[in-house]
């Protein structure tokens, strides 16, 4: 992937294209990744040499978001240890859960091919087990 004629965000779109993910650019360091298989769907943001990865798990109201919950999303033994829990105001009273994750990048060469196909593969796995540690609190609120 150590192509110097195209940009950073370009060679990992197109790493991510190749491994039969579905990606758009949104902008000159956004990506949308879309996972075909499941119809998941995730942000990187190439900030410098970080890629930062951040997936929404749901947007609820401000008052689903009880200290409970956040005891379960912050707890060191709640099974994510990949990635790690954000809350986003979306306005209108909105909280936008997500899991996020990044990697340093280097030369773009096979180390950070498999890191950055690691990060997308953890936010997949990690959602799932999200769902399962606080779907249903979310939902009840």
């Amino acid at each position: 992937m150590a192509n110097t004629t195209s940009s950073p965000l370009a060679q990992i779109h197109d790493l991510l294209a190749r491994k039969r993910y579905q990606v758009t650019e949104l902008d000159t360091s956004v990506l949308k990744i879309q996972d075909l298989e499941s119809g998941i769907s995730l942000r990187a943001v190439l900030e410098g040499d970080i890629l930062f990865l951040s997936l929404i798990c749901m947007v609820v109201p401000r008052s689903s978001i009880t200290s409970g919950l956040m005891h379960k999303m912050l707890a060191a033994d709640n099974g994510i240890s990949t990635s790690h829990f954000q809350l986003y105001d979306t306005g209108n009273e909105q909280i936008a859960v997500t899991l996020n994750n990044f990697c340093k990048l280097q030369e773009l060469g096979p180390d950070d091919e498999d890191d950055i196909l690691s990060c997308v593969g953890f936010l997949l796995a990690d959602v799932v087990h999200a769902k399962d540690l606080i779907g249903a609190d979310l939902q009840a609120g």
